[in-house]
Order: structure tokens, then C-alpha cells, then sequence
């Protein structure tokens, strides 16, 4: 989506950040020793309330919103107030869901560009880009970006997005047979379920020797919509309900086993068939 490009500020994008692979491997290869998982490396977008209900089990873990990893997010905001000062810049931002700080750090400055930052003033509207971190006690966004808006259609487009990555992970991607539909009665339709249920008794015979987590994998694949894209490593995550390494690693043995192939990058998949 060329807008999303353009509204991100050429930093790579809603998905995943640009340089290297989404598992972080230094060689490129989900294999290799440094990776992560594929959501750690991803960009998502929130809100100031998505940011604020963020937790994090222990001051090493990773930190999470509704128990799906969060790496790279980015917000945009009005700018309440800017603190200038010798280390770092300040900035509190509302978006109407809430509150949050943003600390962009002098090494940061000369990357992102010095005409850009002192474009943030108050009562703009910004785009932040950065990583969840605590100084003392207090969460705030560690912004490796930060820009003023131009374009007045931004912060509705930003919205638009952060609702639909939420959807995706709540219900899967758009006209999946397994995504909640709502029929006459407000109450969800038989059609969703019945069709996923017409893969089952194929997956059980051709993929039974597979082990759980594998198998519901290739059974959530198989009742996607078929799209040249295949499905994002994300709505897997989120489906399968299984945590992020295991994932990874099933990823890994039905990709060496032929059973599912990466399509346009290493965190789309598809079911050889």
C-alpha cells in the first residue's frame, strides 16, 4: 500500500522492518543462532490505550497486549508538550484512548534528521516510531522516529490500521472461513464454523502423523482463503494460541518436511499442495 509507505516516512512500513529477516537472524535464515520471534521484529501499529494496557512478566521479557508480542510500534498522536533537553527530547501525546510519553535521545537525532524533530512542537500531530521501555518506573516509547504530519488524512488512516491489525488478530484475515461473522440474530453464523470444519477430517488423515502444534498449524492454514500472499506468521500466532518459539520452531520442520513454503518474504506462508 503506497499510502502506508508514504505515511510511514520511508521507515519501513506497517509490517516488518527492513533489514534482515523477520526471525532477526544475522545470516538471513530463520535458522540462524540470534533470531527472534517473527513478531518481535514486526512494526505494528497502536494506540495510546493499546500502549498503556502493554505488560511485561519481568524486566527481561518482552512486552505483550493480549498475549501477542509487541517489537517496533508507532503511534500517532497530538503533541501536549515538548521537553528539550541536553540528552533527549520529551514529548506527551494524546490521541484520545490516552496518554504517553515519548523520549527521542540525542544519538537519535542526528539519524532522524534535525529539521524533522524540531518540526514537533505542541499542538501538532506527530508520527512515533520506537520500542516499549521504562525509565525508573515509568513506560514510555524509546523513538528511534519522530515527524510532523502533513497529510490531514493521516491520523484517521493511522486509526483505520491499528483497528484492522487488531481485527486480523482477533479474527483472522479478512473472508477467512474461521473469521467471526455475525449473522441476522447479532449472534455468530454456522457458515464460518461449518466450513472450517469440512478440513478437519482431511487434515486428520494426511497430517496425522504430524505432532499438535504442527498440525494445528497446517489445519488454520487450510482453512485461509487461498491469496498469492499466504498467511502472515502473525495470524498463525495469534490463531494457534501457542507461544511464539514454539511456533517458530513448528514453522521450521513443515518448511524442512515440504509441507508449507515461504511466498513474498519469511513471514508468509503456504500449504504445498
Amino acid at each position: 500500500m503506497n499510502q502506508s509507505i508514504d505515511f510511514y516516512g520511508n521507515t519501513g512500513g506497517g509490517g516488518y522492518l527492513t533489514g534482515g529477516s523477520p526471525f532477526g537472524s544475522a545470516s538471513g535464515s530463520p535458522g540462524g543462532l540470534g533470531r527472534r520471534g517473527a513478531l518481535l521484529q514486526s512494526l505494528r501499529p497502536i494506540t495510546a490505550k493499546q500502549f498503556n494496557q502493554a505488560t511485561q512478566a519481568h524486566t527481561d521479557a518482552d512486552w505483550v497486549f493480549e498475549n501477542t508480542e509487541l517489537g517496533q510500534v508507532t503511534l500517532v498522536a497530538h503533541v501536549a508538550s515538548v521537553q528539550k533537553q541536553t540528552t533527549n527530547n520529551l514529548y506527551t501525546l494524546v490521541d484520545g484512548t490516552g496518554r504517553v510519553e515519548a523520549r527521542h535521545w540525542s544519538d537519535s537525532l542526528s539519524q532522524d534528521g534535525g529539521e524533522r524533530q524540531n518540526d514537533v512542537v505542541p499542538n501538532s500531530f506527530a508520527r512515533v516510531t520506537g520500542t516499549i521501555k521504562t525509565y525508573g518506573s515509568k513506560k514510555y516509547i524509546n523513538a528511534t522516529h519522530i515527524r510532523p504530519i502533513r497529510d490531514a488524512h493521516e491520523p484517521f488512516f493511522h486509526m483505520l490500521e491499528v483497528m484492522t491489525v487488531q481485527l486480523i488478530f482477533d479474527r483472522g484475515p479478512p473472508g477467512s472461513p474461521t473469521a467471526k461473522t455475525l449473522g441476522a440474530s447479532g449472534k455468530p453464523s454456522l457458515s464460518a464454523y461449518s466450513a472450517a470444519q469440512g478440513h478437519q477430517s482431511e487434515v486428520q488423515d494426511q497430517y496425522s502423523h504430524l505432532q499438535p502444534v504442527p498440525r494445528s498449524i497446517v489445519q488454520f492454514m487450510l482453512n485461509q482463503p487461498q491469496t498469492r500472499e499466504g498467511v502472515h506468521v502473525g495470524a498463525i500466532v495469534k490463531a494457534i494460541g501457542a507461544d511464539a518459539e514454539s511456533i517458530e520452531q513448528a514453522l521450521e520442520r513443515l518448511m524442512d518436511e515440504g509441507t508449507i513454503f515461504s511466498t513474498i518474504d519469511e513471514a508468509h506462508f503456504q500449504i504445498s499442495q
